[in-house]
């Protein structure tokens, strides 16, 4: 018999191509779509070779066609840094919405399941913690974030509109600060850019006074999230994280730590709108999908310090991207 296909945008990106790998395991052929704007085809070219995967090189915020049944789409294309999002506003404002609603349709045509990635940032600074998904957020649209939190927020409501309007079969994770092996060293999140300073030799960089609070899920629990959360019946958003709850501060001590380093702790200033609590409340998570996370964050940290310890040389210096963007694409 022929296998169930899988559409997963956002291939070849650090969430995106370990999603790859989890439906290769369960016997899913998976289309991988990425642009390659934030993607790296090194995540996903151990796949190559397999008869069960393919790659498009694609934009959806263009008109998306794939040929053939398809049994779920996946939709996790969007820039997901601050680096990326402040480089590139335009373009996370398009796959956000016009990219998700070339999605939906072809979900329409398909008659798919369609699981869309949404974030903790739709709930802003948030004015609630732990936050639960009945909270609504504090989010700045016009603000230097504004431009990703509003695009998911956007995604959220049109996604909804679609299942209450057409039926269509939807499912809405919203994903906190998660890491794990394939994360690029310079894309401006917290963890690689600790460890990335580690490796190079330089201070560690705490922005604000690093009383800020973040809670880190390891990829591999995440990625199990999402999949029971697409098998489920629950069209409402849930949360998928890790509750266990850090500084910033204590955090930048655990990674000294962790490399055996002598780094001192330097500090900034902290970047405007930057979450002062983030922590997710997953009562839903695990009385819905019976899902909590497993991967201790020591045990993660490790796997996560010998990946990147593993590069070649020349990757710990890389700047976050080598492309000039269009600017005029918008």
């Amino acid at each position: 018999m022929a296998k169930e296909r899988v559409l997963i945008t956002g291939a070849a990106g650090f969430l995106g191509s370990h999603l790859c790998d989890r439906f290769i395991k369960e016997g899913y052929h998976v289309i991988g779509m990425d642009n390659l704007i934030t993607g790296d085809l090194r995540n996903i070219e151990h796949l190559f070779h397999l008869d069960s995967f393919e790659f498009s090189h694609h934009d959806v915020s263009k008109f998306v066609h794939v040929p053939g049944e398809l049994k779920y789409i996946l939709h996790f294309a969007s820039p997901a840094s601050p680096i990326d999002y402040l480089k590139i506003p335009i373009q996370t404002l398009k796959v956000g919405s016009l990219g998700t609603h070339n999605l939906l349709g072809l979900a329409m045509d398909k008659k798919a399941r369609i699981l869309v990635a949404s974030t903790s940032e739709v709930y802003g600074d948030p004015m609630v913690h732990p936050q639960t998904e009945d909270y609504w957020g504090n989010v700045n649209p016009v603000g230097p974030r504004g431009v990703y939190d509003e695009a998911k927020r956007f995604q959220e409501a049109m996604t909804m509109a679609y299942h209450t309007f057409h039926g269509l079969e939807t499912r809405i994770v919203r994903i906190f600060n998660t890491y794990g092996p394939r994360m690029r060293l310079n894309d401006g999140r917290v963890l690689p850019a600790f460890m990335g300073q580690a490796l190079r030799g330089e201070d560690l960089t705490v922005f604000g006074d690093g009383s800020q609070t973040r809670s880190f899920c390891y990829v591999d629990d995440l990625v199990e999230g999402i999949y029971r959360l697409l098998l489920s019946d629950c069209v409402d958003p849930v949360n998928v994280g890790n509750p266990n709850e850090i500084t910033i501060a204590q955090f930048a001590e655990e990674i000294i730590k962790l490399t055996g380093t002598d780094q001192k702790v330097i500090y900034k200033p902290l970047p405007v709108d930057d979450p002062k609590q983030r922590q997710p409340n997953i009562d839903k998570a695990r009385s819905i999908l019976g899902w909590e996370p497993r991967v201790d964050r020591s045990e993660g940290l490790r796997v996560t310090w010998e990946y990147f310890k593993s590069l070649p040389k020349e990757r710990l210096y890389e700047e976050a991207h080598h492309r000039d963007f269009n600017k005029g694409e918008a």
